[in-house]
């Protein structure tokens, strides 16, 4: 049965984290389809932001609930966040190391630091998925290797140590023509979390849920067969579920941007910033799951998040501690069935399990009954506990809930068996909400 390493099992543990997105079309608009404009790179002198702070970015994850961030430091146009040749904060009008930054203002609020370097797309390099220069030429495509492994090399030496590198679309391997990146990353970063990064090997790996919607299947495993090289142009729900007897352990991170379908801040587009509501939805669609939720973060041009999307941040994060920081009751404990005592006939409407995952997925299925006077009010049923699931449905008044596993690959160890009761939800997120488990 496949397990986990301890930094995956640290990862989890995470739940939440952002992913920021920052490049010189956030200055030059009309780059933003680069794909139409090869070779027409602004000049980085447009890159110019007039009030950035990285403490902003990093105090707005925090209110979140954020425990990780990641800064996509080079995106699909070529151009960097961290001063490297050719085409970068060096050459820029601002000329500051906004990776340094942003590492350094992550140790000032306790978020773990991780970059996203995108290896399939390259603008500057006129290349693109899954990682070969467009023209094919043998030279063009051994220069493209180089930049990349020149560049990471900087990347990956210079800030530390990272929680999550962030290859988007997966890695050409060498034999292919793509970087040989697995030595660089062995020196560097041997400890951080690779997210489609099985190129540079098997273990420590996590794996895209297959949308950008912020939505795990309803049964997520974290081991799976399968592998992730995705780009996230095109949805592929096939890798999601994960397999519960799969050989590797690579769960399922599931990323979302803050504003509907983008990613970068675009002037006049406040309209599409999420609500904190609608962040909380995704939260129970993902970390409710055994998944963790990668949130998108804008910065505007001015170097900042805007205040929309600061407030919503916020939003979010009070309406997750409000719900789930103080549980009507809970316990823990090892075996095939748990029992959970309530005050007499306590109204509930939520429960939040947790499976000690050190030796991989123990729990194969498994019900949670809902009981008053003796008598069953309420079942619920799925099959993948993991990390956390999550189970919110209308109002059940109860004095005893009762976990029952149903099916095992070994001993369960449940960490946590929680009762809670929110009832601040709509009518309308009820009749939603209650696809979440309610049989």
């Amino acid at each position: 049965m496949a397990k986990p390493t301890q930094q995956q099992l640290l990862w989890a543990q995470a739940e939440v984290g952002v992913i920021i997105h920052y490049d010189i079309p956030v200055f030059a608009p009309e780059y933003f389809d680069f794909r139409k404009r090869w070779g027409q790179l602004p000049d980085a002198s447009v890159f110019n932001p007039t009030a950035l702070q990285t403490d902003q970015w990093v105090e707005t994850a925090k209110r979140a609930g954020a425990r990780y961030a990641i800064l996509v430091v080079k995106h699909g146009t070529g151009f960097c966040l961290f001063p490297t040749e050719p085409y970068s904060v060096r050459q820029s009008s601002y000329r500051g190391d906004i990776a340094a930054q942003f590492v350094a203002s992550c140790k000032k609020y306790g978020l773990r630091p991780g970059f996203y370097y995108n290896c399939t797309c390259s603008s500057l390099m006129q290349a693109d998925v899954p990682g070969r220069v467009t023209n094919g030429d043998a030279a063009a495509q051994k220069r493209f290797a180089e930049l990349t492994q020149r560049q990471l090399r900087e990347l990956w030496s210079r800030y530390g140590d990272l929680f999550e590198i962030w290859f988007d679309g997966g890695l050409l391997p060498p034999e292919k023509g793509g970087p040989d990146l697995k030595g660089i990353y062995e020196q560097y970063q041997p400890n951080a979390v690779r997210f489609q990064g099985s190129a540079l090997g098997k273990t420590n790996n996590t794996r895209w849920v297959g949308n950008e919607r912020g939505a795990a299947p309803y049964n997520c495993w974290s081991a799976t067969n399968g592998d992730s090289q995705f780009d996230g142009t095109a949805e592929d729900e096939s890798i999601g579920a994960g397999d519960p007897d799969g050989a590797r352990w690579a769960p399922a991170e599931c990323d979302a941007p803050n504003r509907r379908n983008e990613w970068f801040w675009k002037a006049g587009e406040d309209r599409l910033v999420l609500p904190g509501e609608a962040l909380l939805e995704l939260y129970y669609k993902s970390v409710g799951r055994n998944c963790n939720l990668l949130l998108g973060m804008v910065v505007d041009n001015r170097g900042l998040v805007p205040d929309r999307d600061a407030r919503e941040f916020a939003r979010f994060g009070e309406l997750v501690r409000r719900r789930f920081a103080k549980p009507l009751a809970s316990t823990a404990g090892q075996g095939r069935t748990l029992t959970l005592r309530l005050p007499q006939k306590t109204p509930v409407d939520h429960i939040v399990l947790r499976e000690n995952l050190e030796n991989g997925h123990a729990v194969r299925a498994f019900s949670v009954d809902l009981l008053a006077d003796g008598r069953v009010r309420r079942t619920l049923a799925a099959e993948c506990i993991g990390n956390k699931r999550i189970f919110l449905f209308p109002r059940t008044a109860a004095d005893t809930l009762r976990l029952t596993v149903t099916k095992t690959a070994g001993v369960p160890d449940i960490s946590e068996f929680s009762a809670l009761f929110a009832d601040d939800f709509s009518a309308k997120e009820k009749l939603r909400l209650a696809l979440f488990g309610d049989r």
